[in-house]
């Protein structure tokens, strides 16, 4: 789901952009690939080339290149300064810059909040990783061979449950992918669709990315701690670190708050975009419902792996990964607990997840040493060129940081 539907892997893509599923209904305002190279300037004063020539090289081809309406990198080095770059334009109709460090819909990247959670509840005793789903949600998960008396919670945060994606289940009842765009969906909703169909795989078989296991993860929380999802995810993350500039939408709510560039989406490769900044995000629910700055996105991948966020324990828990075949379109990518691990091409161990849906798609890459990067474009990718571009610019921005 890299919507609102959230960031599916690549796998998502290749099936149709299902995480594109939440299209609202806009009107066509302007080409899609644009062959004209675009302006662009770094907010950091600092010239530390060649590192800033590379990364701002690199957003300028996701404009010229690619054919996004505009790209954001923020980058936090290794002397700790964070600075943003930008190119292209965050309106199409007007084309003012994307404003600096302005709000997106992060979609996937959503899972790394919800499986923290769920961690920390590990820690406190109240979940147990490799209990069934059963214990927690009886009854709940059944049908079609998906079981929860077989499941367990490490399962679903790990993607070896085998329960279906229900993302192209509810676009396919919806006719359109823009016929759903101002839909409201409960969670359950979500759940009987993806359960109306046959399992994938035996639990613990194999790895396929389903964001129907983070919506079982959400509503586990719900039915453990007595309390919504998002409000966990606002108290026990957003507030306690101090992310100004995250927040999980209310229900019903389709318009951005504060500063944000609109987003676009094409119906086919080489369309015309289409903004669908106003959106209902209820599709991706505890898989892909927040919006954040990529600076607040990069400080919290930094508090996750530092520990602020988790016990030791559960840290480590986190990051025990499996391979991930198809997750993005370089190989080499393995999936923990909601958080995925990459060597890069300059051979530095990276974490970061990543998210996709209908007016933006988020990359992003942290390390242990307190690097991080985050790459924005204010479009869904319509070829698979286009996601590979955007990895292959977080990879520079990481390795020049």
């Amino acid at each position: 789901m890299k919507s609102l539907v959230p960031r599916a892997g690549l796998a998502a893509l290749l099936a149709g952009l299902s995480l594109a599923v939440l299209a609202p209904q806009a009107s066509a305002v302007g080409a899609a690939p644009s062959a004209e190279p675009t302006r662009a300037s770094a907010t950091t004063s600092t010239d530390r080339a060649p590192a800033p020539r590379v990364i701002q090289r690199h957003l300028d081809r996701l404009v010229s290149r690619s054919g996004f309406p505009g790209a954001t990198a923020t980058v936090r080095g290794s002397d700790g300064a964070v600075r943003t770059y930008r190119a292209g334009v965050g309106d199409l109709a007007t084309g003012a810059p994307i404003p600096r460090d302005s709000r997106v819909r992060i979609a996937s990247n959503t899972k790394m909040f919800t499986a923290t959670v769920v961690l920390q509840l590990v820690g406190e005793g109240r979940v147990d990783l490799d209990a069934k789903v059963e214990r927690y949600l009886p009854g709940v998960v059944r049908g079609h061979g998906n079981d929860g008396r077989r499941i367990t919670v490490r399962q679903l945060l790990q993607q070896t449950s085998g329960l279906p994606d229900y993302d192209t289940l509810v676009i396919d009842a919806g006719g359109t992918k823009r016929s759903v765009a101002h839909t409201y969906f409960e969670p359950r909703q979500l759940l009987d669709a993806a359960l109306a169909e046959r399992r994938h795989f035996r639990p613990g078989a194999r790895w396929e990315y389903s964001n129907t296991n983070y919506v079982v993860l959400g509503l586990l929380a719900e039915r453990v701690t007595g309390r919504p999802v998002g409000e966990l995810v606002t108290q026990r993350i957003i507030k306690r670190i101090g992310l100004r500039d995250t927040y999980w939408p209310g229900v019903g709510e389709q318009r951005l708050r504060g500063s944000h560039p609109r987003g676009y989406l094409a119906d086919a490769p080489g369309g015309r975009w289409h903004d669908v900044t106003r959106m209902d995000p209820s599709l991706g629910w505890a898989a892909g419902q927040l919006v954040a700055t990529p600076r607040d996105l990069g400080r919290f991948m930094k508090a996750l792996l530092d520990g602020r966020l988790l016990p030791a324990a559960q840290l480590r828990e986190m990051q025990r990964t499996v391979r991930a075949p198809g997750f993005e379109p370089e190989p080499g990518w393995r999936y923990g607990l909601g958080l995925a691990r990459v060597t890069t091409s300059c051979g530095v161990v990276a974490w970061g997840h990543g998210g996709d849906i209908q007016g933006f798609e988020t990359r992003n890459l942290v390390t242990s040493d307190g690097r991080w990067a985050v790459v924005t474009v204010n479009a869904l990718p319509t070829r698979l060129e286009m996601v590979k571009a955007v990895g292959e610019a977080t990879e520079a921005a990481l390795c020049r940081s």
